[in-house]
């Protein structure tokens, strides 16, 4: 997979996807990152990639020149996905049908806002939930680590992405590990005792039990 990313800043894309897992999944050739200025797309003298908004108002909104421009320099043909408050909410099923595409583009705004001709070049507009960044980079980027960890041979086992909380619906049971008792507070004992199948059931028990106290809302279509 190839996964490309615009933004006006580099900076603060360039550590996370030279560090752990996104890190080792270039070393092995399972993704390709491509990091995509697109102030070296403004076509003015003073490269500057905003302007005040039409109609008046507060802030400085994106032009739509620079990106287009960015997203024409593309090589192949991409998904591309443009960060925004007004997308749909990110969730591990569509992390899921993003892992189906070869090639996807990430856009991450800045200031007030994109021109609204900017989705007209978009394949969709995604949000990392109901609040306000500064940018769309740690959206993204929460975003890429999210798709990335599901590529096969990324984290060497398919069984350590697919028990993670959300990627069946429910959130995941409880995890110890050494020592046994801790102030007073001890490890199940169903955990100690080497009984794989009571191990199991109680995993998937402990499963519903708390995604029914802590997201409800996840078990309203699921069968009862």
């Amino acid at each position: 997979m190839k996964i490309v990313i615009l933004t006006l800043f580099p900076e603060m894309i360039q550590p996370i996807v030279n560090s752990s897992i996104l890190k080792r999944a270039q070393e092995n050739l399972l993704v390709d990152f491509e990091i995509i200025n697109f102030r070296d797309f403004s076509t003015n003298k003073h490269k500057t990639v905003d302007d005040t908004p039409y109609g008046g108002g507060s802030g400085m909104v994106l032009s739509v020149e620079p990106i287009y421009f960015a997203l024409e320099s593309i090589k192949n043909k991409s998904h591309k996905i443009l960060l925004s408050p007004q997308g749909q909410t990110f969730n591990q099923n569509k992390a899921k049908e993003l892992l189906n595409k070869d090639q996807l583009v990430f856009i991450c705004g800045h200031y007030e806002g994109f021109d609204e001709r900017v989705s007209e070049f978009v394949d969709e507009e995604l949000s990392l939930g109901d609040f306000v960044m500064t940018g769309g980079e740690i959206a993204a980027m929460a975003m890429i680590d999210t798709i990335v960890r599901m590529i096969p041979g990324v984290l060497g086992s398919a069984e350590s992405f697919e028990k993670d909380s959300f990627y069946e619906g429910f959130l995941d049971y409880p995890q110890y590990t050494k020592p046994r008792e801790f102030k007073g507070l001890k490890v199940p004992e169903v955990l100690l005792n080497g009984d794989h199948a009571k191990i199991e059931k109680w995993r998937k028990e402990m499963q519903f039990k708390r995604t029914e106290e802590r997201r409800p809302d996840l078990l309203k279509n699921k069968p009862k």
